[in-house]
């Protein structure tokens, strides 16, 4: 156990997150996002499983000690929802008041659309599988640097 370090941070998650390099990408998916198959196209080779999490509750632990690029314009994507690219759903609404929280300022989501976004989470550095069961539950982050 650690202190101020979430649970859900488990040591392969923990492990991933440090062994990340600037500009590398971690996909957080909802349960529907075929992560398994993703997963070993990506740099890691398999997917990290939060199964009893949802993506909020992992998003906040993953920002609680991830920094986000500050060299591109959307440091965080999300899916676009099929037909209505600009549709936030409920779930994106709250990732990105989670992000605007985190950050401390706003943040705006970037869009990919759903073929481009499991093309785009291929390349990533890992995939983490949550329990999440609401549609459109799937984000890209890109990891930034700690300023000396």
């Amino acid at each position: 156990m650690l202190k101020n370090i979430s649970p859900l941070l488990h040591p392969d998650l923990l492990a991933t997150l440090c062994a990340m390099g600037h500009g590398d990408d971690i996909v957080v998916a909802d349960a529907n996002f075929p992560a398994d198959a993703v997963a070993r196209h990506t740099t890691l080779g398999r997917v990290l499983r939060l199964d009893g999490a949802d993506v909020p509750q992992t998003l906040r632990a993953i920002l609680s000690v991830f920094p986000l690029d500050s060299f591109v314009d959307h440091p965080v994507s999300r899916m676009q929802v099929v037909g209505q690219p600009d549709e936030l759903p409920p779930i994106q609404q709250e990732v990105q008041a989670l992000v605007d929280e985190t950050e401390g300022k706003h943040l705006a989501l970037g869009g990919i659309e759903r073929m481009a976004f499991y093309e785009a989470a291929k390349k990533s550095y890992a995939v983490v599988a949550t329990g999440e069961r609401r549609f459109y539950g799937c984000f890209i982050l890109k990891k930034g640097v700690i300023a000396p």
